[in-house]
């Protein structure tokens, strides 16, 4: 083997260190350049900053108790789910629902305030198609002197009309197993259970002297 001095290996090493260099860098035939950065926004940002306004002057409404504020802001065909099982369909649906829930002398609702907060971005079906999920904390303030928090979870699907998005279904629900209303209605019952077992002892406790007297 031919001894080849130090000074000529570090040199061969370093040609070889280059090489493979510029080999790892030049672009293999067939392949696509790699994808470079940009601070351009996504094909989709802007949609998402629509749905965020949408959102927002949604809310204002609702918390303002501003019907015709949230009836400019939903599709003609909408569909809208109450939490009480209630369904809406149209414009004049969701009117007269709150019409009888929160207007008038019949009404039970005497106020909410409510926040939407959407779980992720909303999901789109399409360009013109999207879906929303969140989570609904609200205070509700009933005409009968109610008064309690609801955390409620809420499905919309949204559709793009006219250059507009707009609401085309709304499901608004709560744990029907564990909520404030069966509380209040739990603390009712064992306060009204609690009195019938308080009368019904007093009443013993005076039938039983009355027959020790007779007995005696």
């Amino acid at each position: 083997m031919r001894y080849l001095p130090p000074i000529r290996i570090a040199a061969l090493a370093m040609a070889l260190t280059f090489a493979a260099g510029v080999y790892a860098q030049a672009p293999t035939a067939g392949a696509p350049a790699a994808t470079q950065p940009t601070s351009e926004p996504a094909p989709d940002a802007a949609a998402h900053d629509e749905l965020r306004a949408l959102q927002a002057a949604m809310e204002e409404a609702l918390n303002k108790n501003d019907l015709d504020g949230l009836l400019a802001h939903v599709d003609d065909t909408v569909v809208f789910t109450a939490m009480n099982a209630a369904v809406g369909r149209g414009k004049q649906g969701i009117r007269d629902y709150f019409n009888r829930m929160m207007v008038g002398p019949d009404k039970i609702v005497d106020s909410v305030k409510m926040d939407f907060i959407p779980d992720a971005l909303s999901v789109f079906y399409g360009p013109d198609v999207a879906v929303s999920t969140g989570s609904a904390p609200a205070h509700y303030v009933l005409t009968n002197g109610m008064n309690f928090e609801v955390n409620a979870r809420w499905t919309a699907t949204l559709v793009r009309r006219d250059g507009r998005w707009m609401v085309a279904a709304f499901h608004y629900s709560t744990n029907m197993f564990k909520n404030p209303v069966l509380d209040m209605q739990r603390k009712w019952l064992m306060m009204a259970g609690g009195g019938v077992a308080l009368v019904l002892g007093v009443i013993g406790f005076f039938i039983g002297r009355r027959a020790g007297r007779k007995v005696s």
